[in-house]
């Protein structure tokens, strides 16, 4: 007949049991570790603009 297991015995059983249940529930409700990470935010557009040739004075140099 075999021996009772121990208590420690018992509890790392269930520990491992129960890992086991989460994991198993997590991966039938589509929940992974990479559904929870946000995707890197994208880079701002720069604010700054073509000057217009008629504010830097054109291509003569005459303001115009």
């Amino acid at each position: 007949m075999p021996d009772r297991p121990r208590t420690a015995e018992r509890h790392v059983r269930a520990l491992a049991a129960a890992v086991a249940a989460v994991a198993c529930l997590q991966l039938a409700a589509g929940v992974g570790p990479t559904a929870a990470v946000a995707p890197p935010p994208t880079a701002p557009a720069p604010d700054t603009a073509p000057v217009p040739d008629s504010l830097t004075g054109g291509s003569d140099g005459t303001g115009g």
